[in-house]
């Protein structure tokens, strides 16, 4: 039984860069790696319609955390906020009822 060869997506973007900066002709390129021009062509395929994501800023999931972490922040101070504001609705009803105020 044949065991079945994986590219890494490295090594496809080296064979698919070998054509289209190397004007490497696709027949020399599928003898060389052993390639069907069916499966160079479907990488290619993929590699044009992700190229996209190559000039996206890698910092969205970042961001998106930041902003998790951000909006978590300011629920705790609005509830802090509001404990403080209750200890001082107590603190100021104590003081009258001591006649202090």
């Amino acid at each position: 039984m044949k065991k079945r060869r994986q590219f890494q997506a490295a090594d496809k973007v080296i064979i698919i860069r070998q054509h289209l900066l190397e004007k490497k002709p696709i027949s020399d390129i599928c003898d060389e790696y052993n390639l069907k021009p069916t499966q160079f062509y479907q990488w290619q395929k993929i590699f044009f319609e992700n190229g996209a994501a190559a000039f996206e800023t890698k910092t969205s999931a970042d961001q998106k955390q930041r902003q998790q972490k951000l909006s978590k922040l300011e629920e705790k101070i609005a509830h802090k906020d509001q404990v403080i504001a209750e200890i001082m609705e107590e603190h100021i009803n104590l003081k009258k009822r001591n006649g202090l105020l």
